[in-house]
């Protein structure tokens, strides 16, 4: 120490300063280097004390002095005290100072200190004390730890750098490690490296993260720096193996491996693999040779007989030959495959280093391990894919140098390439059948990266190679039957879960709110060997990749599922209408499952992807124009297994005959049959087909309006469906297609195309062509499109009753038309209203019947009745004119009482009578059309003709409507006796209707021929109340106590008639009274309370005509006004609640 003092004068003023410092923690840890149980504390503080002075004095400025007046203190606690006695906390302390000495003393130790504190370092790694005498215990991990940063410290390679900030020549580095390097691989210490690296790689399977890390550093610096080449072959295995288990988690128990732990450990296994089994080093020692040209080949054969190693042996080294090299590969092999599942690491800094780790084998081994060059080209392919941006980018560029930079492994590598892909595409149905989600979303996934990478942006075109190869494949030569087949074979989907209504759910949302434009989305289908989400998206991936990669030569593939999907509905037709769907999706760039942005093409569409876009909307449109594909398809299906059961029947057999064909013992095979098998999915047909069509939209775009004549119909003929599936498919694909075409809605869609519809409709309407849903299709453009469809609808209207007349005795095809009809009438009733609304008439109030003589006149000239009449004068002057000559005054022009004048006014008003209008002349058809279906066998059409009469009387006036009721008449007085109660409601509603609009016309026809159907159907009414159950007889008030009997509906609307009659049409006096006299029992408190609001309507009309006859006939039932009334008494009644209420009402 005193030597070291002595020599510290002539360093720097800097030196000085350290020197100092270090100085008061040097001294008196010397002082304390024997250790015993009272000094371990006070040395333990000391040496953090001179790990804390030596961290913040720069490593620069440590001079050899420095370093050497340091070292002394903590060598001598190593030598004074056995190794057992050092507690581990001193020991690590000791080894820090080491480590920061040793970032200086690099650069200047003699190499004798360097080999012995490299040996200090590997003992306390390798337990050596425990286990030479067997009585010491292991370190502890941050001991270990100390120790590793130390070895790490005096293996790592400076820089040129580094030697330039100590002002040294930059090659002091290189020259500095090249003797390290050299006093390593003698003999002696080979030994004593390979156990300090068996020691290192024990170490890395610990749990202690920071010893973990330190451990693959010091272990990637051994093999690529410091072990002799001969020593790798040996060390190959053991350094894979223990890499591959600690990736994988096998040291730990389970769970993923930090990232940054596998990424140290990636490292290890590429140094070891490249510097054991390289191209470069397996040619340099002859077992492998590069051919490239003619020249090569001859060298080759040439120097065979000379392939004889030269090197030098060594004990510990494995001689690199052909045999070790096969089996070796072998191995790797093995080893790479395994790490198969780090693709799903969880951190990217992992899947970085085994895209970077790939690469490089790639390059490096693409000689000696050409057979695992397909499973890292994979690696690559499937990070290319991954959600994190960094790792995709990395691994696409990666794969992109591969194959466009000149190597000798870049056609391989394109080779490779396109074998992975065809083997992918042929695994596909094997891993399908098997169920394997994870295995059939990894195959999936590389040909998606493959199609991705022939669609990169390459400058140099090479990898366009790809592209081609992708498109062969899926073209007229590319064999698409070998693969197809099979996989349409395991391709089955499960039957969406089936919810009839009366009315699809899309059918309501689009006539509920048919103007707002929101996204609809398509619902998806379900595998039914396929379980996870993801590998039903990877799969629909790898279709539009496909079809994005090979582009327009992929319509041929297309073409070939579209065949086979529109050859029936079975499970094959269906995956393969699906698949087409796909492919067409990928090469528009489109997607029917994504948001609206995804139905603008993202590529420019060419005139032929046009032109076949639209020939497929068409033919895909015509499958609605066949029968039921569900009967078609089993019907052939059963015949061939009917055919084979039959051929089963005869057998010709040599031999023995089996068993269980003579005793039956087990069950025959029904195999064959089995083949023929098919499932038949029509709705899932149907929905794809509504796929393919908006896909055919998003491609031609506003060139697709002129195949709506096609398309429409068959879109809204599944809107309309009972299934809800293919109800929402086809309201979706409607709401696909609006965007396409650059609508604002569906419902403008269909105001502008609507000819379309209806040509289409009126074409499934004939004799030839009958469709019963198309009355459905009609309903629904009636209500969507409202009052336009006046214009257009005659021929429609002219048809449903010619189909009316034909199919008269089929009651579902009627109802269907009836309800179409009364949708037309109904929009005319609407329409209008708003026309009255917009052009508001001033009417004049009708008299309610012929006007009573008034009195008062007649009284006045009772006084004057004898009076002399005032004569006038007895000359005749002759001939005269009787008005004045000349134009004269307006007012006298126009004689009201001259006949002429009268018969030109009518002949003018006739003349100046409008024509009717196109709601007018549309209702009139109606009318004129549905008169002969009032005699149909069927009640419920019967009832719907007469509400359709009635919903028509108040749109037509008197001269329209009248001519079509007249002679009609007869058979609507006939529907009051009909036997359904319905009916006679609908009759009764058709005659309340006409009272109320034409009660001039009604006049005689009410009270002649109405009223006394109404008076014999109370009568027996009210018999038969008697006999039911669901009536009651309380105090003699007589009425249903259910408002859902037929009685009780009749009541309500003979009550209703009956007002309306007395409103518009004139009284006629014996059968007014009849009418006060027979309804005055439903005002009885007893009587249900709609039909007693009912009869107080009644006679609060009746009142209006006749208040003294109201007064009789309500005061007389309550009590006795006069003997003479004494019939009409009838308390038991209790009317007078009912009789106050239309007292105060009377005027």
């Amino acid at each position: 120490m005193a030597a070291l003092s002595r020599s510290t004068p002539n360093e720097s003023p800097t030196s000085q300063a350290d020197f100092r410092k270090l100085k008061t923690v040097c001294v008196p840890l010397l002082g304390a280097s024997r250790l015993t149980q009272a000094s371990i504390t006070s040395t333990s503080k000391l040496l953090q004390e001179l790990i804390d002075v030596l961290k913040h004095i720069p490593s620069e400025n440590l001079t050899p002095n420095l370093i050497s007046y340091v070292f002394l203190p903590a060598s001598t606690i190593l030598q004074r005290n056995p190794s057992t006695g050092i507690p581990d906390q001193v020991l690590e302390k000791i080894l820090n100072v080491f480590g920061l000495l040793a970032e200086s003393w690099w650069w200047t130790c003699d190499i004798k200190i360097w080999e012995q504190l490299f040996m200090v370092c590997g003992s306390v790694i390798g337990g050596i004390e425990a286990k030479s005498n067997g009585k010491g215990k292991a370190r502890d991990d941050e001991t270990k730890q100390a120790a590793m940063k130390c070895l790490s410290t005096l293996l790592r390679p400076r820089t040129s750098e580094e030697a330039l900030t100590r002002f040294l020549v930059p090659a002091e580095a290189e020259d500095r490690l090249l003797e390290l390097q050299e006093h390593t691989r003698n003999t002696r210490f080979i030994p004593i490296i390979g156990q300090t690296l068996d020691s290192v790689m024990s170490s890395a399977s610990s749990q202690y993260l920071a010893l973990q890390s330190a451990s693959l550093e010091v272990t990637h610096f051994l093999i690529e720096l410091y072990l002799p080449d001969q020593l790798i072959p040996s060390v190959l295995p053991g350094t894979v193996s223990t890499m591959t288990k600690l990736c994988l988690g096998m040291t730990r128990g389970g769970g993923w491996t930090n990232g940054e732990i596998v990424s140290r450990a990636f490292k290890v296994i590429q140094v070891v693999v490249v510097k054991a089994l390289g191209n470069e080093v397996c040619i340099e020692h002859g077992i492998i040779r590069r051919v490239r040209d003619l020249d090569d080949l001859i060298n080759d054969v040439n120097g065979s007989s000379q392939n004889t190693s030269s090197e030098d042996t060594n004990p510990y080294g494995t001689q690199r030959t052909e045999s070790w090299l096969r089996g070796t590969a072998t191995q790797v092999h093995i080893a790479m495959n395994s790490l198969t599942p780090l693709l799903s690491h969880p951190t990217p800094i992992a899947l970085q280093t085994l895209c970077t780790f790939s690469t490089i084998l790639i390059r490096s081994t693409s000689l000696t391990l050409p057979q695992t060059q397909p499973l890292l080209l994979s690696f690559l392919l499937s990070l290319s894919l991954s959600d994190y941006p960094s790792v995709s980018v990395l691994a696409t560029e990666s794969l992109a140098a591969l194959l466009t930079i000149p190597s000798d492994e870049q056609v391989p590598l394109q080779n490779i390439l396109m074998t992975n892909l065809g083997d992918n595409l042929s695994s596909l149905p094997r891993l399908l059948s098997t169920q394997s989600d994870a295995r059939v979303a990894h195959a999936a996934g590389l040909i998606n990266a493959t199609c991705q990478l022939a669609s990169y942006e390459d400058p140099s075109n090479k990898i366009s190679v790809i592209a081609k190869g992708i498109a062969n494949l899926l073209g007229p030569s590319g064999g698409i039957e070998k693969w197809g087949w099979s996989l349409l074979s395991v391709m089955e989907f499960v039957e969406p879960s089936v919810i009839i209504t009366q009315t699809s759910g899309a059918q309501l949302s689009l006539e509920t709110n048919p103007n707002t434009p929101l996204w609809i989305a398509f619902p998806e289908l379900v595998f039914k060997n396929i379980s996870s989400l993801e590998t039903r998206d990877s799969l629909k991936r790898m279709f539009h990749s496909l079809g994005k990669a090979a582009g327009d030569s992929c319509l041929f593939a297309v073409d070939w599922f579209i065949s086979l999907g529109c050859e029936g509905s079975s499970s094959t037709s269906v995956a393969a209408l699906w698949c087409a769907c796909r492919l067409l999706e990928g090469i528009a760039g489109i997607s029917l499952f994504t948001d609206r942005a995804a139905t603008i093409s993202t590529k420019r569409i060419n005139k032929r992807l046009e032109k076949h876009a639209r020939a497929l909307a068409k033919t895909i449109s015509e499958i609605w124009d066949r029968l039921d594909p569900s009967l078609t398809s089993v019907d052939g299906d059963t015949l061939r297994a009917q055919d084979d059961d039959t051929m089963l029947l005869v057998q010709h057999q040599k031999g023995l005959v089996p068993l269980q064909d003579t005793l039956k013992i087990t069950q025959a095979s029904t195999s064959s049959s089995k083949r023929f098998k098919r499932i038949s999915q029509p709705v899932i047909h149907r929905a794809l087909c509504l796929q393919v069509i908006a896909v055919t939209s998003g491609i031609a775009q506003n060139r697709f309006i002129s195949s709506f004549i096609y398309t429409l119909y068959p879109i809204l003929h599944s809107v309309v469906s009972t299934v809800s599936f293919l109800s929402t498919t086809a309201l979706a694909t409607l709401n696909f297609i609006t965007v396409s075409t650059s609508y604002a809605s569906p419902a403008n869609l269909l105001l502008s195309n609507f000819d379309y519809v209806l040509d289409s409709i009126s074409r499934r309407l004939t004799r030839r062509w009958l469709d019963i849903d198309a009355s459905k299709v009609l309903g629904v453009m009636v209500r969507l499109v409202g009052a336009d469809i006046v214009d257009k609808a005659g021929d429609v209207v002219e048809e449903c009753f010619d189909r009316l007349d034909e199919y008269h005795g089929y009651g579902v095809i009627v109802d269907g038309l009836i309800e179409v009809l009364a949708e037309v009438v109904k929009v005319i009733e609407m329409e209008a209203e708003v026309t009255a609304g917009n052009n508001p008439k001033s009417k004049e109030k009708r008299g309610i019947g012929p006007q009573r003589t008034s009195l008062d006149d007649f009284f006045a000239f009772l006084p004057r009745r004898f009076d002399d009449p005032i004569e006038g004068g007895t000359t005749d002057y002759g001939p005269a004119p009787r008005k004045a000559w000349g134009p004269g005054k307006p007012s006298e022009n126009h004689d009201e009482d001259d006949p002429d004048d009268n018969r030109m006014k009518v002949e003018t008003a006739h003349n100046n009578e409008l024509p009717p209008t196109p709601i007018q002349a549309l209702t009139m058809q109606i009318i004129s059309r549905s008169i002969n279906f009032l005699t149909h066998n069927s009640p419920v059409i019967r009832a719907r003709i007469l509400n359709l009469l009635a919903s028509s009387v108040p749109v037509l006036p008197e001269s329209a409507l009248l001519p079509s009721i007249h002679p009609a008449w007869p058979f609507i007085i006939n529907r009051l006796g009909d036997p359904e109660t319905f009916v006679v409601s609908a009759a009764a509603g058709l005659i309340e209707a006409l009272s109320k609009n034409v009660g001039d016309f009604m006049f005689r026809k009410v009270w002649d021929d109405v009223w006394p159907k109404f008076r014999l159907m109370l009568r027996e009414l009210e018999g038969g109340e008697k006999s039911s159950a669901l009536m009651r007889s309380n105090k003699g008030g007589i009425g249903p106590e259910s408002a859902y009997t037929h009685s009780h509906r009749l009541y309500r609307s003979l009550l209703r008639t009956m007002t309306f009659s007395l409103k518009g049409v004139h009284e006629h006096e014996p059968s007014y009274w009849e009418v006060l006299v027979s309804f005055r029992r439903f005002l009885a408190g007893h009587v249900h309370e709609e039909l007693q609001q009912c009869a107080a309507d009644l006679y609060i009309q009746a009142a209006e005509i006749n208040p003294d006859a109201v007064w009789l006939a309500l005061v007389s039932t309550s009590s006795l006004t006069n003997p003479i009334m004494s019939f009409m008494m009838k308390p038991e009644w209790q009317i007078g609640r009912n009789t106050d209420i239309v007292f105060e009402n009377m005027k």
